[in-house]
């Protein structure tokens, strides 16, 4: 295999993971290692296959890298390939370091696992050792240098590290000459020049070397520089030598240390001057000078402990003498830490947006704090925004950013959270970082109606699709949680569908008539409106709307009472020996409209027959005004209108034919006798009538007792008793004003039975009326309770000395009640008729 595509995978820490996926989330670190200049496209390793993840879930869990060095590499997200995507120079990424580490982080989703990804960059031997001059000249004094003397080499430099940095020097043969090389303490290879015999100027002025340096690499490379030894005159005495130590972030041109090397000769070779030799490597000669005249070595550039640590400087002293003499010292500069990095904080979130039910301890992200300071200088703590509902939970240097509490959508939908690092150096230094988290919206809200309930008001007999009204409703909820659908909560009325009767717009919430709606068939309507969102599970909430169909006069009074033929023609009967005020009939009509539309009023509009006859306007009632003997006609024509009190008003017109005879009193009597003689009521009847009697004697007992309680609470309460005869003289048994009539049909059948309310005082003339009954849709509208405001009137006609201020107290309404006897057979038309006076304030 090509060591280029070469890769190392190292196994990754799985206890540390265990114990991090007790917080929810999994956190561990791969190892990999590529060497350098590799090709783009470059497999590096299987990131998928390393972290067991199943290929047809890669997809759905986002795996992708996140950090600054991510652009040197990419991740396949299909397949979890680790490649090489751009050109990688470890000389250019690390320099001269021992070790080049490029760190990067892998992201999972779903659910959020995070994995520190350690890529080392392998050298390779791409460059050769190199010499700071071609050329070198060493000067020896002759006589007084003795063999073994050792002369300091330009050492060669090669950016190269490990077996492909400088592996051995290689000096071409001589007879004065060797080489010797010492390893440093930092693995820097020392060449050294060593005198072999003692060397002879007149002999020989000038020796020529080649210093070759090689390094370890496959295949290996080399570089050499010439060197020149020249014999000088004797000088016997080398300069001193000094060491020295300093702390980083010093300023520049600050003196670390001045060397003090002394010569006891005199004059020119007592002078000494100071350089850097070639042992001195160019870190350092970038970092610090050396003032050649006095020593002095100084600051010229920017000292970080967190770049080196540790430099040697070697120095020579020369002085000028002739032949000159030097001496050298090994200055050994050892930086000490200072807090001077700030902590670098980063944020690794899954995503921006989280749910608001998100549940507690939920894992939002990973928090990543490096600190380039070493000691107590680099060690970080991270804080978070007080009074917020995340909090960060620490363990081994991993932070993470969990939840805390409840979040609500509804009241903060955005948090801007600032993270805080800082370190524990003197004094601390501190960095920060802002995380926008957004709050996604769950539907857990219900829609709500602007009111608790709607009241609708419509004429009868409008037109379908007449808007009824609108119903709205609002959900603090978003987006498609707070898109609202209305509709009608199915329900029957009269056995339809409440669909049948209204409609409504899902949309808008406008509801709609279906239908023309018929105030004497339904006058209220209840429907339900659902308002129901799109959110999963969809949510709702419901609000009663009432509709109140509001009467039209929009039908015409119903003559009931007497018999009539199809065209409202009425045939009665009378003698000719009547006196004024005779009841010739009782005209009694409804009208199933209501209020003022069902008022009815009764006008006799023959002009011709006024004279003779008059119509009371409330009761209907036919009566004689003078007596007949002189009429001229013995049939006379009345025609009579019932109208109503509505807008416009609606009214029927009757004709009663009225016949004048001598001898109806005769032809009753016989009538009377016939039926009397003839009639057999069946033995069921009696029991009929004996317990019709039964029930209106009850009724009538409960009455009396009800109005007694009445009176008497409002004679304790000081209230006027004008309507209570309990008392007095004057005072009668309410038993003794309900008489009841019978009524027969011509068969000798009972017709039915009506319980009237006699006058008090006996003034006045009571007369029976024969009312028929009516058809069944009469029946059940007239079974409901009405008004007649005509019955004072009626008492008003019959007895003027009667006491009728019950009538007129507007807190009494009189109630009509005619209760149909079931299972009677042939006498299925017996109904009994009360009247009911009832005090509606105190109800």
């Amino acid at each position: 295999m090509d060591i280029r595509g070469s890769c190392h995978c190292w196994k990754w820490q799985v206890a540390f993971s265990l114990l991090l996926c007790s917080w929810g989330w999994v956190s561990g670190q791969l190892h990999y290692s590529i060497v350098e200049e590799s090709d783009p496209g470059t497999v590096v390793g299987n990131v998928a296959q390393d972290l067991s993840l199943k290929s047809v879930d890669l997809f759905h869990r986002n795996l992708r890298l996140d950090s600054k060095d991510s652009k040197y590499f990419i991740l396949k997200p299909e397949n979890g390939l680790l490649l090489v995507n751009s050109r990688l120079d470890r000389e250019n990424l690390c320099g001269s370091s021992l070790t080049c580490t490029l760190n990067l982080e892998v992201v999972v989703q779903n659910p959020l696992e995070l994995f520190s990804l350690e890529i080392k960059i392998l050298d390779i031997n791409d460059n050769s050792p190199s010499f700071s001059a071609s050329d070198h000249v060493i000067k020896i004094s002759e006589a007084f240098t003795n063999p073994g003397a050792r002369y300091a080499l330009e050492i060669a430099e090669d950016l190269d590290i490990g077996v492909n940095d400088v592996a051995q020097y290689i000096l071409s043969t001589s007879p004065y000459f060797s080489l010797s090389v010492k390893n440093r303490k930092d693995g820097t290879l020392i060449p050294q020049l060593i005198l072999e015999k003692v060397l002879d100027r007149e002999e020989k002025q000038e020796h020529n070397l080649i210093l070759t340096a090689i390094d370890g690499g496959e295949p290996a490379r080399s570089g050499s520089c010439h060197i020149t030894i020249k014999v000088l005159d004797i000088n016997d005495n080398p300069p001193s030598v000094y060491k020295i130590s300093l702390k980083e972030n010093l300023p520049f041109n600050t003196v670390i240390i001045k060397l003090n090397a002394t010569d006891p000769d005199e004059n020119a070779n007592g002078e000494i001057e100071y350089y850097f030799d070639g042992h001195t490597s160019k870190p350092a000669r970038r970092l610090f000078a050396l003032n050649k005249q006095n020593g002095e070595i100084y600051i010229i550039g920017s000292i970080d402990y967190e770049e080196q640590n540790l430099y040697e400087l070697s120095v020579k002293a020369v002085d000028k003498g002739l032949p000159k003499l030097e001496g050298d010292c090994l200055v050994h500069v050892k930086i000490e830490d200072i807090n001077d990095n700030y902590p670098e904080i980063s944020f690794v979130s899954v995503t921006n947006e989280i749910p608001e039910n998100v549940p507690l301890e939920t894992v939002l992200g990973v928090i990543n704090v490096r600190d380039k300071d070493s000691g107590k200088n680099g060690e970080t703590e991270v804080h978070i925004t007080p009074n917020i509902p995340f909090k960060i939970r620490n363990i081994k240097k991993h932070y993470s950013m969990v939840t805390d509490g409840i979040l609500d959508r509804e009241k903060i939908s955005q948090y801007s959270i600032e993270l805080t690092a800082t370190d524990l150096g003197s004094p601390p230094l501190s960095s920060k970082t802002t995380v926008i988290l957004r709050v996604s919206d769950v539907n857990d809200n219900a829609p709500t109606f602007t009111q608790s309930t709607y009241n609708v008001f419509i004429k009868e007999n409008s037109d379908p699709g007449t808007l009824l009204c609108t119903v709205s409703a609002t959900d603090t909820d978003e987006g498609v949680n707070s898109d609202l659908v209305f509709s009608i909560v199915e329900t029957q009325v009269d056995g339809s569908s409440v669909s049948s009767f209204v409609y409504i717009n899902s949309n808008t919430g406008d509801i709609y008539a279906q239908r023309s709606f018929d105030y004497e068939h339904l006058q209220t309507l209840q429907i339900n409106i659902k308002v129901e969102d799109s959110g999963s599970p969809k949510l709702f909430s419901t609000v009663p709307v009432f509709i109140f169909i509001l009467d039209t006069n929009d039908n015409s009074p119903t003559l009931l009472y007497p018999e009539h033929s199809e065209d409202l023609i009425v045939q009665e009967r009378i003698p000719k020996s009547t006196s004024a005020g005779y009841l010739v009939t009782k005209l009694t009509a409804v009208d199933l409209d209501s209020g003022h539309n069902a008022w009815l009023a009764y006008n006799l509009i023959d002009t011709s027959s006024s004279a003779m006859f008059q119509v009371s306007k409330h009761t209907g009632e036919v009566r004689t005004v003078q007596r007949l003997q002189e009429a001229e006609n013995t049939e006379q024509q009345l025609i009579i209108t019932i109208s109503d009190h509505g807008d416009p008003p609606l009214s029927t017109s009757v004709t009663v034919l009225v016949t004048i005879a001598d001898d109806i009193v005769m032809e009753k009597r016989q009538i009377s006798g016939d039926f009397l003689r003839n009639s057999k009521p069946p033995s069921d009847m009696t029991l009929y009538l004996i317990v019709s009697l039964v029930a209106i004697s009850l009724v009538s007992l409960v009455t009396f007792i009800i109005l007694l309680v009445r009176c008497l609470r409002r004679e304790s309460y000081g209230y006027s008793s004008s309507c209570c005869y309990l008392s007095g003289s004057d005072t009668k048994s309410y038993t003794d004003q309900y008489q009841p009539a019978l009524f027969l049909n011509t068969d000798g059948t009972l017709k039915y039975m009506e319980v009237r309310m006699v006058p008090p005082g006996g003034q006045g003339q009571f007369y029976q009326t024969n009312v028929p009954p009516a058809p069944q849709q009469r029946d059940s509208a007239f079974l409901q309770s009405l008004d007649f405001p005509q019955l004072q009137e009626l008492v008003k006609d019959n007895d003027t000395s009667s006491d009728t201020s019950c009538l007129n107290d507007p807190s009494k309404d009189l109630l009509v009640t005619t209760v149909s006897l079931p299972n009677l057979g042939a006498h299925q038309n017996l109904k009994l008729v009360y009247f009911n006076f009832t005090n509606t304030k105190n109800k």
